[in-house]
Order: structure tokens, then sequence, then C-alpha cells
């Protein structure tokens, strides 16, 4: 199926910037770019808003299905006017089969978004439209990301990860598609990037992409903090409650090490806010780090404990840990196991990590030029929706 092409006298005049938030994979930091946006926006727009037109990651927030991204903003910015059109396409169980099927009707899906986009433009004057991982994400319901955004007339802002060959070479293969589907890049935001080698990668993309009528900028410099798990993200990893202090719940781990080691070699180890897996049976490493807790200078060190295994610990090594107030969980897994799962979880953030995106909206203003992001748009003009298939 082919989407047809902008109709330009369709007539639908209105005075918003738009821009299309693209990726080259998942995991680049398309949304926490999209609520840094919103942040930098709102200093300047008088009305910000946000839009994921397909959404493959759906919940349910304030009683209606929405994509996890769009909930996230809507709840981080207040956004909750516009609940019905931030989240216009939700990719559910049996959707995709239901395209391919022709029991679900692909024009109709991208009348929703349509509709939903023309609504949140009538009533802002900045829209972000987020896409959906990498470029070909919706590809089996004939909205991909590069379809979508030339449909909804947005100008693409693409992301990558920190990096120089990878990244030309993941920017490159998007790039194919985009430039296919007629969507223009605007804009590459290369993010992550170490800050030692900023101006450097920076310099060399640039170089790269020289015969491309696209701009280089910088996204933000890596940081544990935004890259990092919390000890609530771990509790929602793992379906395992927190026991302990509960106001850590949005301490920021830092590392995770197993606790396999000798008791002394284990206390040696531990580095800044350290998550350690300790399995149950090691009474005596459990009562150490119990006492250890205590002392200010461990405090900082010990984020907290996983305990793997159904054994039960005895019942004094219980006793101490729970009086040491030291943040811990349990889980039924192995220890291999839960050390695999927390060590290969990409941390995302959560409206509840309010250290997070306070940190996120403080770096924003240093680290991203808005200025060059604004400037890239095209000005307030008539505009144009596509409305239709070819």
């Amino acid at each position: 199926m082919t989407f047809c092409a902008t109709f330009q006298e369709s007539g639908y005049k209105l005075m918003c910037k738009k821009i299309f938030i693209a990726a080259t994979g998942q995991h680049c930091g398309k949304t926490t770019i999209s609520l840094s946006l919103m942040h930098l926006a709102a200093k300047r727009y008088q009305r910000v808003g946000f839009i994921k037109p397909l959404g493959p990651k759906p919940i349910m927030y304030q009683g209606r299905i929405m994509d996890k991204d769009a909930a996230l903003t809507a709840e981080v910015c207040h956004l909750n006017e516009d609940l019905e059109y931030m989240s216009p396409v939700v990719l559910q169980r049996g959707t995709t089969k239901g395209v391919l099927s022709g029991k679900i009707c692909a024009e109709a899906l991208c009348e929703q978004m349509v509709k939903a986009t023309c609504e949140l433009e009538k009533r802002c004057d900045f829209l972000i439209i987020e896409g959906a991982g990498h470029g070909g994400v919706g590809s089996v319901v004939g909205l991909n990301n590069a379809s979508v955004a030339r449909i909804l007339g947005a100008p693409v802002l693409m992301i990558a990860g920190g990096g120089i060959g990878n990244v030309i070479d993941s920017v490159n293969l998007n790039l194919a598609l985009y430039e296919r589907e007629g969507a223009e890049v605007k804009m590459l935001l290369a993010n992550k990037l170490i800050a030692a080698k900023r101006q450097e990668n920076l310099d060399y993309l640039q170089r790269a992409f020289a015969d491309y009528p696209i701009q280089i900028a910088g996204g933000f410099n890596f940081s544990p903090i935004l890259a990092n798990p919390t000890l609530g993200r771990i509790s929602r990893l793992l379906s395992s409650p927190l026991n302990g202090d509960q106001q850590q719940i949005h301490r920021i781990i830092n590392t995770v090490q197993l606790g396999s080691a000798s008791s002394q070699r284990v206390a040696d180890l531990l580095q800044d806010s350290t998550l350690l897996i300790v399995t149950s049976s090691r009474d005596e490493l459990l009562v150490m780090l119990s006492s250890l807790y205590h002392l200010p200078e461990y405090r900082k060190k010990l984020a907290g404990l996983v305990i793997p295994g159904r054994t039960k610990m005895s019942k004094i090594t219980q006793q101490i840990l729970d009086d040491s107030g030291i943040p811990y969980f349990r889980t039924p897994g192995t220890t291999d196991a839960t050390f695999s799962a927390i060590n290969d979880d990409v941390s995302k953030i959560t409206a509840q990590d309010e250290e997070k995106i306070t940190l996120l909206h403080a770096l924003s203003e240093t680290e991203l030029d808005f200025d060059a992001i604004d400037s890239c748009l095209n000005p307030p003009a008539t505009t144009s929706l596509a409305v239709g298939f070819a």
C-alpha cells in the first residue's frame, strides 16, 4: 500500500510549527529528547503539544488505552486536556494480523492520525510528533515512521546514539527509507556523546554528511543519572516490592555487581551507588552489609541488594537485614538470570523519576541548541496533510 502525496490544494491553514522526532533505532534517547524539547519550547511558545501517532506499547492511562510514551509526556507536561488526540493509533494484540487480513482498515488508521494531528495543530503553536523505534517501525500496517512524517507534513529531527562509525552506518540506512517516502530530514542529532569527544565526533559527522542538506547537532552528553535505573525501576523489572527504606525508591543505581567473592572482597569492590546481587545462603555477607549500611561512606556506596532464590534466610539474618533499613528485593530467579535481566535492561524515564526529569530539564538548557532546532523548521504557513491513499 502506498500513501498519496500531500494535497497542496487542501487549503488547510494552520499557524503551528511542528517537528517529527525520529531515531535510527531503539534506546537512542528519543523520549528524553522529546521531553526536553517540550520543556524548551514551552519557554518560547504559548501552547506546546505532543502526539505519538503510532504507539507500539499500549498501557491504560486515565481510563483510556494509550502508548506509554504519550502517557508519560501527558503526565510530566500536564497535557491531560489533550489525551484524546495524543495517541490516536495504538498497536495492540491482533492489530497486525487484523490489518494484514483486511479486518482492520489501514486507511482508517491513517485518518485517525491525521485528524488527531490536525486538532492538536489548531490548539498549539509548537507540536512535537514522536516516532516509534527506527524508521521502519509500523511498516507492517503501512505506517512506517518515514511515511507518517510525510503524511503529517512534519520536518524530521533524526536522533542517533553516540560514536562515529555506527552513527554514519545507521543514519544512512534510515535515510534511504525517508528519501524513498519523500520525508524531509532536516537535522541529525547525535545523542549520548562522551563529553571529552563531543566536538571531535560532531566535526567528523559534519564531514560525513557534508553532501546532505542536513544540519548536524549534538544532543546530551552521556549521563549515568539519565542512563541508569532507579530502585523503583528494578522493582518493576523484577515484579518485586522494595523492602527496607522506602524513601530510597527513586535512588539511581550506577553499578550492578555480583556478591560472589569473599565478604571482605565484596566490600572492597563496592563502587558509588552499587546494586549488589547476593544469594540468601550468604549469611555472613548479608550481616556484614547490613552493618556497613549504618556507616555514611558505605550508605553512599550501597544502593541496595537483590536476593535471588526461594530459600529463606535464617531468622537472625533476616532480622539484622530488616533492622538495618537497607533497601532489598527478593526474587525467585537464579543469580545468573537475575543479573542478566538487570544488566540487559535499558532504563526508561517514568513520571515518578522526578530527579531525572529535573536534571533533564536543566541539562537541556545547556546541552541542546533549541535555537538551531527551531530555526531549521518550516515557518508557520499554510499546511496540508495527506488525506488518503494512492
